[in-house]
């Protein structure tokens, strides 16, 4: 995969156009959603209504190809796992975070769900990755995000369908397992039963980026249709608190980590420029999908992503220049 995605500047600049793509797609809907909320009387009821056709439908074939293609062989099986310890290292700083700022109930779990998820994919974390590191850092960065959809869909799925208050009667909670919105379950068991019985997957072209530029702009257009400009304003408190973890905390402990766990060269600073990465999308779909304080989910992804964007990612660009760092 690295030596395929390191063939030359043609193929940078291909990365270029796909990422200025993927901002259209999100900026498109997520304007598209804010301007049609309006004409809906439940638009969380419609928003959760597409988030669960998203599932059954178009997740499933994405995490299925994904999962089945998984290629470890290379002895880069810690990336992943550095992403996993990330979400770890974020949830143990998020739990007394959402204690100090008197975060209870829907509140509070929505929190520390934001504070486990980082924005790791293509649209930030695998293009800041290559702007930094160049194409080896984003093929990198592929096998790092392995993690997130197992993560997921096996832990933060279940989780906040325990913990949600919406989800109170037995067939809203059973479908962690059996339902049409968690087919991605579906998808990993069965990607890994034939991972398991040597069964490779097909060298054959599958729409995987169309796919996936689908999914995102489901889940963009929903974000539009539940985010109100309030959201960033009553949740300032918790924004600050989310941009310490994410943006001091979680990085300082990755560096620590990483250098006590013998990472180096660009594993390492893969894991290093992942770790500043603001909250995710998916904490979004989390909370609307179990009603765990979407008005706050939204506050926090936009609030973090707007500071990484202005300020965040700016000084990373200018300390790896000054260190010497990538390209």
């Amino acid at each position: 995969m690295v030596d395929r995605i390191s063939s030359g500047r043609s193929g940078g600049m291909n990365v270029v156009v796909k990422f200025l793509v993927f901002q259209v797609i999100i900026i498109g809907p997520f304007i598209a959603g804010y301007a049609l909320k309006r004409r809906f009387d439940d638009p969380a009821r419609f928003s959760r209504t597409l988030i669960r056709a998203n599932l059954a439908t178009i997740e499933p074939a994405i995490v299925f190809w994904s999962v089945w293609g998984l290629d470890l062989s290379r002895g880069l099986m810690l990336l992943p796992v550095a992403g996993l310890a990330l979400c770890a290292a974020g949830l143990v700083l998020g739990l007394p975070a959402s204690r100090a700022l008197g975060l209870g109930g829907a509140r509070g779990h929505m929190f520390r769900i934001s504070a486990m998820l980082a924005n790791h994919g293509f649209t930030l974390g695998g293009f800041a990755c290559y702007l930094i590191l160049g194409e080896q850092g984003l093929a990198y960065s592929f096998i790092f995000v392995s993690y997130f959809m197992p993560f997921v869909f096996l832990a933060v799925f279940p989780y906040a369908a325990h913990v949600s208050k919406t989800a109170a009667p037995a067939t809203e909670r059973m479908p962690i397992i059996l339902g049409l919105h968690n087919m991605p379950l579906a998808a990993i068991a069965g990607a890994l039963g034939l991972r398991a019985l040597g069964i490779d997957r097909p060298a054959i072209w599958f729409p995987s980026e169309a796919l996936l530029l689908a999914s995102i702009s489901v889940y963009y257009l929903t974000l539009g249709m539940n985010f109100t400009q309030g959201d960033v304003r009553s949740s300032w408190k918790e924004i600050s608190a989310m941009s310490a973890i994410k943006f001091l905390l979680v990085p300082a402990a990755a560096w620590i980590i990483t250098g006590l766990a013998g990472f180096e060269g660009t594993v390492r600073a893969v894991v290093i420029v992942q770790s500043f990465m603001p909250a995710a999308i998916y904490s979004v779909v989390v909370s609307v999908l179990y009603g765990l304080d979407a008005r706050l989910a939204s506050g926090l992804f936009v609030g973090t992503s707007v500071i990484f964007l202005v300020l965040v990612f700016p000084l990373m660009l200018l300390g790896a220049r000054l260190l010497g760092v990538g390209i």
